[in-house]
């Protein structure tokens, strides 16, 4: 599970580089495309705003897996360790529920049904439930991690 949980991270690393780098260079062209050449482009501004929704849907399922989300432990620190591991394992089951229920179903249904009515953004002319089918995908690798999660906690503290 330690060398998928590596392998997995390493390949959402490297995405979420590239849709950092490609939203970088978007905002470069756009900037460049209205003060050198006095002309804006429609597509810029839609790119920007997708790979902004990627980056951070993707990012915050990153940071949940490496445990570095923002969270607030002080009460956590207090207890002891068998009831922080159950208080952990209650966390991530209800992490994993939420991104099972909220994030796949519920991101799976709105993928669908944009696909299905053929939903297309205005300027990229890109089918909308491509750009919403991050939040499925995420919501898989956070039921990933919170497995991963529970698993090393537990091996942790046993």
């Amino acid at each position: 599970m330690e060398k998928i949980y590596h392998g997995i991270n390493r390949i959402v690393e490297i995405v979420l580089v590239a849709i950092f780098a490609l939203l970088v260079l978007d905002v470069l062209w756009q900037v460049f495309g209205r003060y050198v050449l006095k002309q804006s482009f429609s597509f810029t501004e839609e790119f920007a705003r997708f790979a902004l929704i990627w980056l951070s849907i993707l990012g915050a399922a990153y940071l949940n897996g490496k445990r570095e989300h923002l969270s607030m432990d002080f009460l956590l620190q207090k207890l002891s360790p068998d009831k922080l591991k159950k208080r952990m394992q209650i966390i991530e089951m209800l992490m994993f529920v939420f991104a099972l229920v909220v994030m796949v179903i519920g991101g799976g249904n709105l993928v669908y049904t944009t696909l299905y009515l053929g939903q297309v953004s205005p300027a990229m002319h890109v089918s909308l439930g491509y750009i919403y089918a991050i939040v499925p995908i995420s919501g898989l690798l956070i039921m990933f991690y919170s497995v991963y999660n529970i698993q090393m906690y537990n091996n942790k503290h046993t």
